[in-house]
């Protein structure tokens, strides 16, 4: 391990050691670090992607993030008032983002039900077809030649 400005730091990994270490694919990985949202080293004389430990940290958060529902550009958001001190707290702006998440899922969980519910109406309404186990649709011109 080296020592840059006072931190011990590890070995350096390309995109695809970083990948096989988190799980998370390549083309992510690659997607989020020109987002900003991974630290980096820099790239290799070989122009590969090079990232050391704290890139874990990175994805570990981003995944963290995406499993409570912010999408990547609301973390990007986080991450550019982070880097930019916009003034507002980021931890305030964080529970923002979280409040909007929350209240999208609400909204897909009230269609969820919505549908459920209407599921339950067309069976009720068609009990006795869907019973029949030859269903028609009412004006189907196919279904009139079967009765």
């Amino acid at each position: 391990m080296a020592s840059i400005n006072g931190r011990q730091r590890t070995h350096r990994m390309t995109v695809g050691e970083l990948s096989r270490r988190t799980g998370v694919p390549v083309k992510t990985l690659r997607e989020y670090t020109d987002l900003g949202l991974i630290y980096t080293l820099g790239r290799s004389a070989s122009n590969y992607r090079l990232f050391d430990t704290d890139a874990l940290w990175c994805v570990h958060w981003v995944g963290e993030l995406r499993s409570l529902g912010l999408t990547v550009a609301e973390i990007r958001e986080l991450t550019t008032a982070w880097q930019g001190g916009d003034g507002q707290p980021t931890g305030r702006r964080l529970a923002q983002l979280l409040d909007r998440s929350r209240t999208r899922l609400e909204q897909r969980i009230a269609a969820q039900q919505q549908m459920l519910h209407r599921i339950e109406e067309f069976k009720s309404e068609h009990q006795a077809d869907l019973a029949e186990g030859d269903f028609c649709w009412a004006g189907d011109p196919r279904c009139a030649s079967r009765t």
